[in-house]
């Protein structure tokens, strides 16, 4: 909780009330200077610390958007503590729409970092140690990796009480546990005390607009949950997300051609055929089964697959027919966070 009048991010103080932008130095890129750009909103009372940050792989596209329409929300004058937005983490990836820093290397498996370690090590130490390691809490926005796509999910620690009440107040259709990866910015911000929630949701070097309406709405609900913003009065009965704790992918028995009969949010039980894979030269098709009962969360969006390639994810959920319910109950939220926008922003949607 920031309870102290001054409130210094990269040298810049910003008083109570106030909005900031904040360009933090990075190292450049040959004769290029780089900054990372930071949004600072500061409430008029005190409050937690909150980071939302997005393209920590530049390939990952949805969280700019939600990021740039959440800045944009009314409510956040009513705001307590601070929230602290940041777009575009690997501002040097997204110049060349990939998911890596110039030297090949994940951002995501870079954390703590190093003054002294490589180009994404050293991103990796400058955003730790001057955004998240002052903060109470963070949400971090990804999508699936390039050609494959995901279903809007939270991804925590399911074990630790508070992020899986978080989890659920974000109000995603998955709440999904998630192990730590070691080197993640997640992994290294729960070992300072710092719980992240990860939400996935689409495609790389895509929009969707309803992964972005769910992002969008999910954070808000987020900082009332933590009494950051007003609660909602008139909001109806929360909407219980599907939980599961354990999930895997499907990976192809041959090459080929995949043809898909499930898409992702389709429940499949136990031996249900969820697509083929076609032998392109001869008339030869492969069946691909689900192994056990669950709902697909990830699926691959390329035709052409080999052997071994991941090509769903299913996470495991026993009741089906209460996971077909709550997907759709999503799909209609998502209509009602476009009039949630349209009514609480400075602007209409462009």
């Amino acid at each position: 909780m920031e309870k102290s009048k001054a409130f210094i991010l990269g040298g810049i103080e910003i008083l109570r009330g106030e909005t900031k932008r904040v360009n933090i130095k990075l190292p450049k890129l040959y004769n290029t200077p780089a900054n990372l750009p930071v949004y600072v909103f500061r409430g008029k009372k005190d409050g937690p610390c909150v980071f939302v940050s997005a393209s920590i792989h530049g390939d990952e596209l949805n969280g700019i958007e939600i990021i740039r329409r959440v800045k944009k929300l009314n409510i956040l004058k009513k705001l307590k503590g601070t929230l602290i937005l940041i777009p575009i983490v690997n501002i040097y990836g997204i110049m060349t729409l990939s998911r890596y820093t110039p030297d090949r290397r994940d951002l995501n498996r870079s954390f703590p970092g190093s003054q002294k370690g490589s180009l994404a090590s050293r991103v990796a130490k400058i955003f730790f140690d001057e955004i998240v390691s002052i903060c109470d809490l963070g949400i971090d926005l990804h999508t699936a990796s390039i050609h494959k796509s995901n279903l809007p999910q939270i991804r925590a620690n399911l074990n630790d009480e508070f992020s899986y009440n978080l989890a659920k107040a974000f109000q995603a259709p998955v709440v999904l546990h998630s192990s730590l990866r070691d080197g993640s910015l997640r992994a290294q911000s729960q070992e300072k005390g710092i719980p992240v929630l990860l939400y996935e949701a689409g495609e790389a070097l895509r929009f969707d607009e309803t992964c972005i309406r769910i992002g969008v709405k999910g954070i808000i609900n987020i900082l009332r949950e933590i009494d950051m913003l007003p609660k909602n009065t008139k909001r109806k009965t929360r909407r219980l997300p599907i939980v599961t704790r354990s999930s895997n992918w499907i990976r192809a028995c041959e090459s080929g051609i995949l043809r898909t009969i499930k898409a992702l949010g389709d429940t499949v039980k136990t031996d249900e055929i969820i697509a083929y894979i076609d032998d392109p030269l001869e008339d030869i098709s492969y069946a691909i089964k689900a192994t056990f009962d669950g709902v697909i969360i990830g699926k691959s969006e390329i035709p052409l697959v080999h052997e071994g390639d991941a090509i769903f994810h299913i996470g495991r959920f026993k009741n089906l027919e209460t996971a077909e319910d709550k997907i759709e109950y999503f799909s209609e939220d998502a209509i009602e966070t476009s009039e949630f926008y349209e009514l609480n922003t400075e602007d209409s949607i462009e």
